[in-house]
């Protein structure tokens, strides 16, 4: 398993595949990277020299954000949209879908789990209720 700026990628992957398993970098950025560096595509990770991993680190260091900056700088903007009030910065702090999407029935994944609103009863309010009912 070859280290790219400290991050583990898949060895037995082809390279321009393993690459996206770094956070910010997708298919397309990927193989820019690697052209850019003059790699094979096709070559698995593992078979990769040492010159041909620092060119590539060097590379990703200096034309991509990604990683720990990448969240850092994704964190920074919902905090700037939280404190300015915007209305996408409300949506995220009430932890509600930010992209307009409905939310009468689904988005369960932000809202979390149904939390059913009404009266709990205990055992002998729900005992007395049936007896009455008969």
């Amino acid at each position: 398993m070859p280290r790219i700026l400290g991050i583990d990628i898949p060895g037995r992957k082809r390279l321009e595949y393993a690459l996206t398993y770094m956070y910010g970098l997708g298919l397309t950025s990927s193989r820019e990277a690697i052209a850019k560096s003059g790699l094979d595509p096709a070559q698995k990770a593992d078979d990769l020299t040492d010159e041909q991993l620092t060119s590539l680190t060097k590379i990703l260091r200096e034309d991509y954000v990604i990683e720990g900056d990448l969240r850092r700088q994704v964190t920074q903007n919902i905090r700037r949209l939280i404190s300015i009030n915007s209305y996408r910065g409300s949506r995220h702090r009430r932890g509600l879908p930010v992209r307009g999407q409905r939310t009468k029935t689904n988005a369960r994944t932000r809202k979390g789990p149904v939390r059913t609103v009404g009266a709990v009863r205990g055992k002998e309010a729900r005992s007395a209720a049936k007896v009455a009912t008969r």
